[in-house]
């Protein structure tokens, strides 16, 4: 921590003279998502670099949408809409029109534009004259629109780059010259969401994670900070989704209260999402209306605050376990941290920072993560495409 303040001083102290220089030139955006990072492991886990963002930009939380998955929740944040709204419903799902199933070790079908509705950030950007880089983030890799990013990385091509080579190549790409260079960069990285669910979001190995991206953001904002635009760029970093701990004895069991002859398929345990063959969602619905430790809804009886019951490729039937339980038939071997659960939920809620050029030093209440998306493009000033977010919720995130 000495070491990040005693750079940084120095630091301060070399760009002080020429920050009248850039003030009024071209900005640029890079933001980075800590998959699975719940909005108060700063306080849990020691984070100093973010909390040096928080002494010294924007503090704040972020609200899921539902449900609390990555898949989801990483295209929210780039196209400000509702899984509801963009159609990756969950990390698996059923597709009635077509009998596939959209699922994450499926290549085929995790890179089929088929699935991925809305106009994502790279592709805003891009169509507004903008140039724009991302190292693996959810959806960054797949033709949607027929088009991709100007810079991207196959999630699936192994080696996969480590998260240090990632923050590597955003500098290279900021170093790019003017005519080149990103206005915006997006990264992703799986820590702390792996050790999370591995440990616990309170185990030593999830700390040790947390340590792990916290000093590689350290390093890449000093970095940056050297380079000739240093004070030029906005660097945000925000989560998909916090984490909560799931005991060994916290399964729900369902299959013994359904016939098989109801069902077309089934997929997910937070929530789960039930496709009933025609003529038996009141049957199912009976079936487990009062199951213990979990709320059991016919998709058009969702709650309207989750937005979540209008896509086709949501179950007929929809049953989210209480936070510490999920839906599983056989006995659990493990205890292990989960997520999925009502976003509402502080486990649930995930972290925002901001520091830039562009950035008021603010502390604001958590707020949905369908605004991101209109934020980025304030701050790259583009046109957003229609989205479910409101600019105005955050406005006061930004400098005058």
């Amino acid at each position: 921590m000495n070491r990040f303040f005693l750079s940084l001083s120095c630091l301060a102290c070399i760009f002080s003279c020429s920050s009248s220089t850039y003030a009024k030139d071209k900005h640029y955006t890079v933001m980075i998502s800590l998959d699975g990072c719940r909005w108060d492991y700063p306080e849990w886990h020691d984070m100093p670099f973010m909390d040096y963002m928080a002494e010294n930009g924007v503090k704040s939380g972020l609200i899921p949408s539902f449900p609390s998955k990555t898949f989801p929740n990483h295209y929210t944040l780039v196209t400000g809409l509702y899984p509801d709204h963009h159609g990756i419903v969950a990390n698996t799902f059923l597709d009635i029109s077509t009998g596939e199933t959209f699922s994450l070790s499926k290549p085929e079908q995790k890179m089929n534009p088929l699935y991925y509705g809305g106009e994502p950030i790279w592709l805003t950007a891009k169509r507004q004259g903008l140039r724009t880089s991302v190292f693996y983030w959810p959806g960054s890799d797949v033709a949607i629109n027929g088009d991709r990013p100007s810079l991207f990385y196959y999630y699936d091509q192994k080696p996969r780059l480590t998260l240090k080579e990632r923050m590597d190549g955003i500098v290279d790409q900021l170093t790019l010259p003017d005519d080149e260079r990103p206005d915006l960069i997006l990264a992703y990285m799986e820590q702390p969401d792996a050790n999370g669910h591995n440990f616990g979001p309170q185990s030593k190995q999830t700390r040790s994670a947390i340590h792990e991206v916290d000093s590689l953001l350290n390093d890449l904002y000093l970095r940056i900070k050297q380079l000739p635009i240093g004070n030029k760029v906005n660097l945000i970093v925000v989560s998909d989704h916090g984490m909560a701990w799931v005991d060994t004895p916290c399964n729900i069991s369902i299959a013994d209260k359904l016939k098989t002859d109801w069902i077309i398929d089934s997929q997910g345990n937070i929530p789960e999402n039930i496709y009933v063959k025609e003529g038996y969602a009141d049957s199912v619905y009976n079936a487990l209306k009062d199951l213990p430790h979990a709320r059991v809804w016919r998709k058009k009886d969702v709650p309207s605050y989750l937005h979540y019951g209008s896509c086709s490729r949501i179950g007929d039937i929809i049953v989210l376990p209480d936070i510490g339980y999920i839906v599983y038939d056989d006995e659990l071997s493990q205890g292990s941290g989960q997520h999925g659960y009502d976003p509402t939920l502080s486990d649930m809620q995930a972290v925002f920072r901001a520091v830039g050029p562009d950035f008021e030093h603010i502390a604001l209440p958590h707020f949905p993560n369908v605004n991101v998306y209109g934020l980025l493009c304030r701050l790259l000033d583009i046109q957003p495409a229609p989205y479910d977010g409101s600019i105005d919720e955050i406005k006061a995130i930004f400098k005058q």
